[in-house]
């Protein structure tokens, strides 16, 4: 859990970070620092509004029946699946155009005041805020109470985040962001597919989805729970040995359906050879 949590949490940390350092850099370079303290304001509601979503998803279910908690717990886990599997597509296209598109918004709203200029940075850091807060409560569920490793390892990330967005900012290092977020996206697909399995499990547990006691395999005699590679596979793709039919299935569809797309070459519009141009310079049509 330690592992996969400090991922996640680098991952959406660095996402902020840019934000925050493609808004502040372009306040500065244009010398009108007098809105920055707009955009640190936008960013603190923001953050704030993320934490208290997370410690009302993770406190504020614990009075619930079992089968409510596990219900709220495996609905929250498919929506986060979603969110991871809309995030890394997002930012495999918009990692180079992000600068622009948010320099373009921030202009637009320097002439129309305080309001619009926090309004710029709310949004884009509230969206990533929201990923977290329903990830870090997917994450501690299935950690289960008690497990501490999931707060350490999003601490981790969260703080490797601040550290690399400060250091971009004052140029001290530089970093591929398109191979960042391909390594980083194929190995939160692997990670998301495993909380996609634990959240159908907890479905199922609540007696929401059927199959509970259909078993794909039980490898529970042979592998240790206790052992260092059954708690490295269970925090690193929420491994269990006794994985029900509709988890199983559900991990390979999800794995070799989103990985074959995220991994497919971006296609790129064909240039009209000189051969197939007209004398007009418009590209000519085959009878």
């Amino acid at each position: 859990m330690l592992a996969s949590n400090a991922l996640i949490g680098l991952r959406e940390g660095l996402e902020a970070a840019l934000v925050v350092v493609i808004l502040v850099a372009f306040l500065v370079k244009t010398d009108r620092r007098w809105a920055l303290r707009y955009v640190w304001t936008g960013v603190g509601v923001a953050v704030a509004l993320s934490v208290a979503l997370g410690a009302l998803l993770t406190y504020g279910t614990r009075q619930l029946t079992f089968e409510a908690q596990e219900l709220i717990g495996g609905s929250a886990s498919i929506i986060a699946v979603v969110f991871v599997t809309f995030m890394v597509f997002w930012m495999k296209s918009a990692s180079r155009t992000i600068s622009g598109e948010l320099k373009g918004k921030l202009d637009k709203a320097l002439d129309m005041g305080p309001l619009a200029i926090a309004l710029v940075a709310f949004l884009g850091i509230g969206r990533e805020g929201l990923e977290t807060a329903i990830f870090f409560y997917a994450t501690t569920q299935a950690a289960g109470q008690g497990n501490s490793q999931p707060l350490v390892g999003w601490v981790i990330g969260l703080g490797a985040a601040a550290v690399l967005g400060w250091l971009i900012y004052r140029g001290a290092v530089k970093i591929n962001l398109s191979k960042f977020f391909r390594w980083t996206g194929i190995l939160l697909v692997l990670v998301a597919a495993g909380i996609l399995a634990y959240g159908l499990h907890d479905l199922q547990e609540a007696q929401f989805l059927p199959g509970l006691s259909t078993l794909a395999f039980d490898v529970s005699n042979t592998v240790d729970p206790g052992s260092w590679y059954a708690a490295l596979a269970k925090g690193i793709f929420n491994f269990t040995p006794e994985t029900t039919v509709l988890q199983a299935v559900a991990w390979v569809l999800y794995v070799g359906v989103v990985l074959t797309l995220f991994l497919r070459p971006a296609r790129t519009p064909a240039q009209p050879s000189a051969a197939a141009t007209s004398a007009t310079g418009r590209p000519s049509v085959a009878a």
